[in-house]
């Protein structure tokens, strides 16, 4: 069963506390915190406060993506702000082997993003200790952007690699995942799917998280 975990880049912040509780009345999995620098990625949006905040009003797992610059100067930070996932970005960082291991040893799951040009190969001696592979389908930075469609060999080959090495992590795909694309990344492997414009966009969530459902049902993958 696929997973889903709503992205608040594209909710309404200033009614943060009736979005989240929304998407989790609604049936989502996780809720998903993109944290940008406007260094690493062309834009700048929150800290750990707001991190806070959300776990403040939610008891679902909060997934925090850390598209920032030398991430281990904040894991401890976002780690007492409530995260339950940390994903670092392998391009991020010059010791992606000693991130993963820190968040670990705060006791928090622990992921690793690549970007839509990085080889596939730099998951691969970082595997067996991941708990999240993520895999941008998007280039970083922005919300509602178009599905990659180069995105699907990726995942299809990245589940190979990792029902190899360590079947335990969990596959994530971030970006353009939507009515149009949701079957196709079911379909290439992926475990969760993160959505941003396609849950918060307007109409209520509940309503947009089965439109979504609806697709993979008629695969028998809802």
């Amino acid at each position: 069963m696929l997973k889903f975990a709503p992205s608040i880049l594209t909710a309404d912040l200033a009614r943060l506390k009736e979005v989240v509780q929304e998407a989790e009345a609604a049936g989502v999995d996780w809720i998903h915190l993109d944290v940008m620098d406007g260094v690493f990625v062309p834009n700048l949006t929150f800290g750990p406060i707001l991190v806070e905040a959300v776990r403040r009003v939610t008891s679902l797992p909060l997934d925090v993506h850390l598209m920032i610059v030398n991430p281990e100067r904040y894991l401890e930070d976002f780690a007492r702000a409530g995260a339950d996932h940390i994903t670092v970005h392998f391009e991020a960082t010059y010791h992606p082997h000693r991130a993963v291991q820190r968040v670990k040893e705060l006791g928090k799951k622990a992921g690793l993003a690549i970007n839509p040009g990085t080889p596939l190969e730099a998951f691969e001696p970082l595997l067996p200790e991941l708990d999240l592979a993520l895999l941008m389908s998007v280039n970083p930075g922005f919300g509602g952007q178009k599905y990659i469609p180069t995105a699907t060999g990726r995942l299809q080959r990245l589940r190979a690699m990792r029902d190899q090495l360590n079947p335990a992590c969990l596959l994530v795909v971030d970006g353009g995942v939507n009515r149009d694309t949701v079957r196709e990344v079911y379909q290439a492997g992926a475990d969760v799917a993160v959505a941003g414009s396609a849950l918060f966009n307007g109409r209520p969530v509940a309503e947009n998280l089965k439109a979504l459902k609806e697709v993979l049902y008629a695969l028998g993958g809802g």
